[in-house]
């Protein structure tokens, strides 16, 4: 209160000098328009700028901001090679579950698998595609816009999955419900925390684990169960 008196003070006693035309300088009315104009111009020009990029790095950055954080880190070229290298005299469906770019996708597709990529960050997923349709791929894979917990994945084969070590406990629990005895799961980077591998390779990063499900679950003991139960 005290600071706003002084300054009506101030005004008021100053009043009768600036009512006077030729007390003061000329107001430039047209400059001072003129910035005003700018100064729209500019905010309007940051305001957008501000508005794009958050649209473009919002999903990149929602990711690391749920409870298992999953962000989009590419596969290198040997990590393809060792995942290809596990998929060797295998057949059947392929998807690979946080597809980022569409790498694996598209060079499990050249291969010869109908590959299928989920992902949750949806330029990646529109990149991929182009990426498919630029490499003459694009007819027998698909991407998909989706949360890997809200998908089953029930009727694959080949399962590629790029995770954390926080996710990895919950997701072997989930493919092991889903997954039919031959499926193949092949794990990059962070192996299963319980499932033991039937084949591993590469090294560092770049190390590939394959698991095959019937051994996890025991499906050649009951087979041979059946077997014996049968021919008795």
């Amino acid at each position: 209160k005290t600071l706003s008196s002084c300054v009506s003070l101030g005004v008021m006693s100053e009043a009768p000098v600036s009512e006077s035309p030729a007390a003061g300088p000329r107001v430039d009315v047209k400059g001072g328009s003129r910035k005003r104009t700018w100064g729209l111009l500019v905010t309007a020009g940051v305001g957008g700028t501000l508005a794009v990029l958050y649209a473009v790095v919002t999903p990149f950055v929602t990711p690391a901001l749920r409870k298992v954080c999953l962000p989009f880190v590419p596969a290198t070229s040997t990590q393809i090679q060792n995942v290809l290298k596990m998929l060797e005299n295998r057949s059947g469906s392929l998807v690979d579950i946080g597809s980022g770019d569409g790498r694996i996708v598209i060079a499990a597709a050249k291969r010869g698998f109908k590959s299928v990529g989920y992902e949750l960050n949806p330029w990646l997923v529109w990149y991929s595609r182009y990426r498919a349709w630029r490499d003459g791929v694009h007819q027998n894979t698909k991407f998909y816009i989706s949360d890997l917990w809200k998908v089953s994945f029930s009727h694959y084969t080949n399962v590629v999955v790029f995770g954390v070590p926080q996710m990895m406990p919950q997701l072997e629990k989930k493919l092991e419900e889903e997954l039919e005895c031959n499926a193949r799961i092949i794990a990059c980077r962070f192996p299963f925390p319980y499932w033991i591998p039937d084949h591993t390779t590469g090294e560092g990063i770049d190390t590939v684990w394959a698991y095959d499900l019937k051994h996890s679950r025991g499906c050649e003991t009951k087979s041979l169960e059946i077997t014996r139960e049968t021919g008795s």
